[in-house]
């Protein structure tokens, strides 16, 4: 099943979905410890960085100093589509709110600084609503 690669679709219908909790950025000097559920999992010469529960982190005893909020864009964007990581951290970045962008197969997740996350949501609904408008007005 191949996902969608126009802009202007994936735009207007990205649904932006805050996902409950919050979520830290931690580095491992190896391998992820059984056990441990990530929801992100980076290799990288330096460690291995993974995104995890705030309380699951704090159970482990991991250090970290970026606490965000999860926020999946519900549609399905194909890997090869051309233009909306760019949409969506411009748009966000407009607002002032850094944004950390992981690839699913089936859908994109921003990680935001837990405090923005509200904001972030209603930003990118706009640019969902403002596309959909643009497109309609076409």
């Amino acid at each position: 099943m191949s996902g969608e690669r126009d802009l202007a679709t994936l735009l207007r219908g990205m649904r932006p979905q805050l996902n409950p909790g919050r979520y830290v950025y931690c580095t491992l000097p190896a391998k992820v410890p059984a056990g441990m559920r990530p929801v992100v999992t980076v290799a990288e010469p330096e460690g291995v960085t993974v995104v995890v529960t705030q309380d699951e982190a704090d159970a482990l005893g991991l250090r970290y100093d970026y606490v965000a909020a999860w926020i999946t864009l519900q549609i399905h964007s194909a890997l090869e589509a051309v233009g909306l990581t760019a949409a969506v951290a411009g748009r966000l970045a407009e607002q002032g709110i850094s944004c950390n962008v992981v690839a699913g197969f089936h859908h994109d997740h921003l990680f935001v600084a837990a405090d923005d996350a509200d904001r972030a949501v209603l930003a990118l609904e706009q640019l969902s609503a403002d596309s959909a408008d643009s497109s309609s007005s076409a």
